[in-house]
């Protein structure tokens, strides 16, 4: 497919998630060399990675390629090394060793569809799961803080609540999402968490 019709398709199925995998796989090599010689680091290019691409998910909403002049241009490739740049040079990166971000665990297109499928949750089941997936909190941890803010919760509750969400995120998850980066074969009930550790990031 055309850029053009990727864009198209992405933005008339959003329920699907091949549309923006693919034009990430098309571009993610001419986008990460630009940003791996802006960066000090590999984690803190890889970390600049994901956010860019978090950046170009949310743009792609409203892009329009038919207000380019001129249509024998590659005007989607420029319009992403266009927004490569401006993200890089907006960049507040935070030290190496503040960033929890694994780009082999999450890469950027589940972790923008993840954080679509978060927004879903209720705030209560959201905040438990970003506690035990991005800071590895205990239930009893949870439970804890949760009643020092005045909910009633037993370290119980919290695993099934926990439970719940997962069962609910991995269901907001487009279905192609699922299948390229979880796995038919994964299901909420065969781990604590199918999602292995959420990334921490900052915009």
């Amino acid at each position: 497919m055309s850029d053009r019709e990727l864009l198209t398709l992405f933005q008339r199925h959003p329920e699907q998630g091949k549309y923006f995998t693919t034009i990430f796989c098309r571009y993610s090599p001419i986008v990460f060399t630009l940003i791996r010689h802006s960066a000090r680091s590999p984690v803190q290019a890889d970390y600049l990675f994901a956010l860019t691409w978090r950046h170009i998910f949310y743009e792609l909403g409203g892009l329009d390629l038919r207000l380019d002049p001129n249509p024998e241009t590659n005007s989607f490739q420029n319009w992403l090394i266009n927004q490569t740049a401006i993200c890089i040079n907006q960049a507040d990166l935070p030290p190496v060793e503040s960033i929890h971000y694994n780009l082999q665990v999450s890469p950027p297109p589940l972790w923008c569809y993840l954080e679509q499928a978060l927004e879903q949750l209720q705030p209560m089941t959201r905040l438990m799961v970003v506690m035990a997936q991005t800071f590895h909190w205990s239930e009893t941890r949870i439970a804890a803080y949760l009643q020092a803010e005045g909910e009633e919760i037993s370290p119980a509750q919290v695993r099934i609540l926990l439970q719940q969400g997962y069962q609910l995120l991995q269901a907001a998850l487009p279905e192609d999402i699922r299948q390229i980066y979880l796995g038919e074969e994964m299901t909420p009930q065969d781990a604590e968490s199918p999602f292995g550790a959420m990334p921490v990031l900052k915009d």
